[in-house]
């Protein structure tokens, strides 16, 4: 259109240059200075429905083609050719599934300002995998293996769409690694193994359950995005089996980002716990999918599930009893909050508790927390959503709602506590961030 020549027709070759990889991707970095962009409405690389019943878009957004320009100042010329890159230096385009990544790293200002696209890029190592040896490896655990001990800077693991059965570790010395999903739909890239806590392992002895993880997380500043963590041990075909406890993804580590991803399983889904009893364990879990039925959120990190689905799943045996959460955590510090999500499932109604204390091993001096807030709850949720564990009242720990709405919400009661507007004051995401902000 007229405006985009004009536009190009008033940046000098050597900007051009500093911007070309933006403008090679499509994005419109390069001309904000021109003038206001408009963008086209269309359903977004990770805005379909992955789950029956709600549609999350993942924190990267939409991209539109079709971009209007107005208020692009310059000559108005009618005549002439626009400026053609391609005369002045080579470049190749880039790939539409890098465009989240090239926008975000062109954007903003600061120390990014006086300096060219590649390098920003430069301090972002990305590591491909593909089953099919399209990729630098055929498996996740092998692109985590090539990072370095200790690693400085950011390392993407952008694994290519496919079912990898297959148990990842990242340890605790190589801090900065994204797992990432390129596919279209975080079901489109799928870690999957079926170890159950009373498994046996090949060199006697059982997994345990936090070492029945598929995926387990030891080191800090870790995030997984646009894919699918899941374990899949059958609990009916192994009923003898002692200890059916099956973990797809265990934290254990602080600065955790979990965005637009699915994590699935039956009992004890999601473990997120710390390096330690007095060490720190910050989880941000957003725009994402946990599935379970028995404790399925469970640990003693300090963890926020924003903007997500809790879907509650019937046991093996086609029953509906279950309980979401059973935090851990320790006294002085933050527990487990759920903020701005929805629960639902395809179970009974007034069959899943929201929470229980867990005293790990006995432990008295504990003092779990589960707050869930402004969070839309199905008619599965019982009207006394919390209950004891092991010995354990919950009404000496820390459990409260405030602000819920939906079938499976409740008045405030001695067995149903909310919390005031001065307490849920203190019980923000933020407090529980305690000013790290997730991705930064």
């Amino acid at each position: 259109m007229e405006g985009k020549r004009l536009v190009t027709e008033t940046r000098s070759k050597a900007r051009h240059r500093r911007r070309r990889k933006a403008l090679t991707a499509g994005l419109p970095l390069a001309l904000t200075a021109a003038g206001t962009m408009a963008y086209g409405s269309v359903l977004g690389a990770f805005g379909e429905e992955d789950v029956s019943g709600t549609d999350i878009a993942s924190s990267y957004g939409d991209y539109a083609r079709g971009n209007v320009f107005s208020g692009a100042s310059g000559r108005p010329e009618s005549g002439g050719t626009a400026f053609a890159p391609k005369a002045y230096y080579p470049y190749t385009l880039d790939q539409a599934a890098d465009a989240p990544g090239l926008l975000k790293s062109a954007a903003g200002h600061g120390s990014s300002i006086g300096t060219t696209a590649a390098t920003r890029a430069a301090a972002v190592t990305t590591l491909t995998v593909a089953k099919d040896g399209s990729g630098q490896f055929t498996s996740v655990q092998k692109a985590v293996d090539a990072v370095p001990a200790n690693n400085p800077s950011r390392v993407v693991v952008s694994v290519k769409p496919g079912t990898y059965r297959e148990l990842v570790k990242v340890p605790s010395n190589k801090p900065h690694v994204t797992i990432q999903g390129s596919g279209a739909s975080r079901k489109d890239t799928v870690i999957v193994y079926n170890n159950a806590s009373g498994t046996p392992k090949p060199g006697g002895g059982t997994y345990g359950t936090g070492g029945s993880a598929t995926v387990a997380v030891e080191a800090d500043d870790f995030q997984a995005r646009n894919l699918t963590i899941s374990n899949d041990f059958d609990e009916a075909a192994h009923q003898s089996l002692d200890g059916h406890q099956a973990v797809a993804l265990r934290t254990a580590a602080d600065k955790v980002v979990l965005d637009g991803v699915i994590v699935t399983g039956d009992q004890d889904t999601l473990l997120l716990d710390t390096a330690s009893k007095d060490r720190l364990g910050r989880v941000h879990v957003s725009n994402s999918y946990v599935i379970g039925n028995v404790d399925f959120i469970f640990g003693r990190a300090t963890a926020v599930i924003d903007r997500s689905v809790i879907t509650l799943k019937k046991r093996w045996n086609g029953t509906s009893a279950g309980y979401i959460t059973a935090p851990s955590t320790a006294a002085g510090r933050k527990g487990i909050l759920i903020a701005n999500s929805t629960v639902n499932g395809d179970v009974s109604d007034r069959s899943f508790y929201l929470g229980r204390p867990w005293h790990a091993g006995g432990d008295a001096s504990l003092d779990p927390q589960t707050t869930v807030r402004d969070t839309t709850l199905s008619a599965a949720v019982k009207t006394t959503p919390w209950t004891d564990m092991s010995g354990f009242s919950w009404k000496d720990d820390r459990f409260a709602e405030y602000r819920n709405k939906g079938p499976g919400a409740g008045g405030a009661s001695g067995d149903r506590p909310h919390l005031t507007d001065a307490q849920a004051a203190d019980q923000e995401i933020a407090d529980w961030l305690a000013g790290w902000t997730p991705g930064a």
